[in-house]
């Protein structure tokens, strides 16, 4: 180098020595982090335990056919708002990026009923009034309060502790009448909201797609980003989204390493000396940033008295920072199989884990090529779990983990065959799931596939990813901010940077300079290899948390 190093955004110069950061986790606060240190110039390096980029934002393939992982609804794809200059400058979308053509958030059935929930709000409160008259000023309520979340639009220009003035008075603008949303429904659960209507269906419908414990303002945040237009599907999955983050990391410079699992970060006089890995090598830098799961940060890699308070909180009591994670089955079934995008439907009570469940979601991949082979396409299944229910896996022996997944997924089909007589016989195994399986992937804390759930009474946790008494060392994602997410982890990402550039952030850093396309990628290990070692292999002897080659 020349003692200065470029913009890569705007071309320019910055006068200054470049400096190294090392980034632990690919995921997608790891590569936004390192995407953003490159159009600082910054030489970045990422260091990543598993085959493939991405994290928790992947898919993997199975019997010719992909399964997804991540990607239900992506907020930030309006154009309008500042989250997509964000997943525009990390190459996750451009302007090309093609959306599944979808018209509603879920449907949910309960004793021969259905709701839906429409992306037009109109639609949506016609259909809901026809259904239950009697709840009509309640859903007259819920579709305005739905119309005021649209104004909840993260920001993600920069962290709120780099706000002036100015900007604080601008946000609460922004934010409109959504604060009386906030007002009104942040003190109380889905379930306690739930009960405001008479209808039982539309009780339903408002715990089925979030966790009953989740704060009720969260689900029309949720619904209100699909009726917005800011929350669509990208074509092509979790792991192509991922592929292209990585691809804009390497074209601006940047250097990942995979299979590369840390174990310690060595830390001496305050600052961060070095990343040590599970064979036994080392990376060293001016800066470091920690984006795995903070309980493998705390308490592993560095000393948990490093940990803060508030989400030290957050781990010891549960009950009321509850963390999320699921039993998932996917099948293939034949196209003509459409009983709507994603359904919820009544079941035979079904104990996995240590819970019992009569609902569960049926999810049909269709819209999408990349989900479909010949005349048959993907279909999920999910059911939530909770940390009693991780606790009840992890006491399982893998001989007995092996067998429950089997004995599970024989329910699941009798139970998707007695909602749907039609699939009677059709409904092809392609795979199942587990906390057990994100723990082992992503070394997710209890399985955990978002970070704690912000429960009525429970402040949310929010960290600005400082740590106390290490200088040079961040810690960015999901597990920073409440409810966490793929918004979270990107932003996380592009925050940690500015506040190591704090006096020197470029101006106008959000404009990438091209448009990167979205061919298929290929690299000198071939896409075979990276499928197969992005698995979320499942198998006996990987359940207790080894990794697997």
């Amino acid at each position: 180098m020349n003692g200065y190093s470029t913009n890569y955004t705007t071309g320019d110069k910055i006068m200054k020595k470049e400096k190294k950061i090392i980034i632990i986790g690919g995921g997608i606060s790891g590569l936004s982090a390192g995407i953003y240190a490159r159009l600082c110039g910054m030489d970045a390096e990422i260091y990543e335990k598993n085959a493939i980029p991405g994290g928790e934002c992947i898919g993997w393939n199975r019997k010719g056919y992909h399964i997804d992982n991540c990607i239900h609804w992506l907020t930030g794809t309006n154009k309008k708002t500042e989250l997509y200059k964000v997943w525009k400058t990390v190459g996750a979308l451009s302007d090309d990026t093609e959306y599944a053509a979808l018209d509603s958030f879920f449907t949910t059935c309960h004793a021969g009923k259905r709701v839906t929930l429409w992306a037009d709000l109109e639609r949506t409160r016609k259909e809901m009034i026809e259904l239950s008259p009697e709840d009509e000023v309640e859903i007259n309520k819920f579709i305005e309060y739905t119309e005021y979340s649209k104004q909840c639009v993260m920001p993600a220009d920069k962290p709120l502790d780099m706000f002036g003035i100015g900007d604080y008075i601008n946000y609460g603008k922004a934010m409109g009448d959504f604060v009386k949303v906030m007002k009104e429904l942040s003190k109380i659960s889905l379930e306690e909201y739930s009960k405001r209507f008479k209808s039982p269906v539309i009780q339903k419908m408002l715990c089925d797609y979030l966790p009953k414990e989740y704060t009720a303002y969260s689900f029309l945040v949720s619904y209100a980003s699909i009726a917005d237009g800011n929350g669509g599907i990208p074509m092509g999955g979790s792991l192509q989204m991922s592929l292209r983050m990585e691809k804009r990391f390497k074209e601006l410079g940047g250097k990942i390493f995979y299979n590369k699992a840390a174990s310690e970060i060595t830390v001496d006089k305050k600052m961060a000396c070095a990343v040590r890995f599970e064979d036994g090598s080392t990376a060293t830098g001016d800066y470091y940033i920690a984006t795995l799961d903070t309980n493998i940060l705390f308490g592993k890699l560095i000393d948990r008295k490093y940990m803060p308070s508030d989400m030290k909180l957050a781990y010891e009591k549960t009950a009321k920072y509850p963390a999320t994670s699921s039993f998932q089955v996917a099948f293939s079934v034949n196209k003509s199989f459409n009983p709507g995008e994603t359904v919820f439907i009544d079941i035979e009570p079904l104990k996995v884990g240590a819970t019992t469940f009569d609902r569960m979601y049926v999810k049909v991949y269709g819209y999408d090529p990349a989900f479909v082979k010949g005349d048959r396409q993907v279909v999920q299944t999910s059911i939530f779990q909770s940390d009693d229910d991780y606790e009840a896996w992890k006491r399982l022996s893998p001989e007995e983990y092996k067998k429950a997944k089997s004995e599970l997924t024989e329910a699941v089909v009798a139970r998707i065959e007695a909602a749907f007589p039609e699939v009677k016989g059709d409904l092809e195994f392609l795979d199942a799931w587990t906390p057990l399986t994100y723990e082992r992937y992503c070394n997710a804390y209890h399985g955990s596939y978002m970070s704690f759930i912000t429960t009525p009474g429970a402040k949310a946790v929010r960290n600005k990813g400082i740590i106390k008494g290490i200088k040079n060392l961040w810690f960015a994602g999901q597990w920073n901010s409440s409810p966490g997410g793929l918004p979270v982890a990107v932003t996380n990402g592009k925050f940690a940077i500015q506040r190591i550039m704090r006096k020197s952030w470029p101006a106008n850093l959000d404009m990438p300079e091209s448009v990167l396309n979205e061919e298929d990628y290929h690299d000198e290990r071939g896409t075979e290899g990276r499928e197969k070692a992005g698995n979320f292999d499942d198998s006996a002897d990987s359940v207790r948390g080894e990794r697997v080659s």
